[in-house]
């Protein structure tokens, strides 16, 4: 598989974990009451800033429209998961943390991969 090749796929898993995750957001009453528990200032309107920006940018990413540009927002949602969502686990243990991170900064290196290899 060619470079080329494998950008256009993590740009297809890339857009479709946030699509669906934005998505998810508006359809899942359990996913968007967790959302409102964390604590964020003005939860609703948070997490509907959140959801517009996961399902846009996923759309600009899937289209291979300012790849670059889109994945910035996503790359300070993701950090802003890890910190609120993950990093309260660390009491817990580094390994635990680990594990309940994973998938974010699996994310999250896809992200910059996408960033500093696509064009403006």
């Amino acid at each position: 598989m060619t470079s080329s090749h494998s950008l256009k796929l993590i740009r297809y898993l890339v857009a479709y974990v946030f699509i669906i995750s934005g998505l998810m957001k508006l359809v899942d009453n359990e996913l968007s009451n967790y959302f409102i528990s964390l604590g964020l200032p003005f939860p609703i309107y948070t997490m509907y800033i959140i959801v517009i920006l996961e399902i846009s940018c996923g759309i600009f990413i899937l289209l291979n429209k300012k790849v670059r540009l889109a994945v910035v927002p996503l790359i300070i949602v993701m950090i802003g998961a890890i910190l609120i969502t993950k990093v309260p686990s660390l009491h817990l243990g580094l390994l635990q943390f680990s594990f309940n991170a994973r998938l974010d900064i699996v994310m999250l290196v896809l992200l910059f991969i996408l960033y500093f290899r696509s064009r403006i």
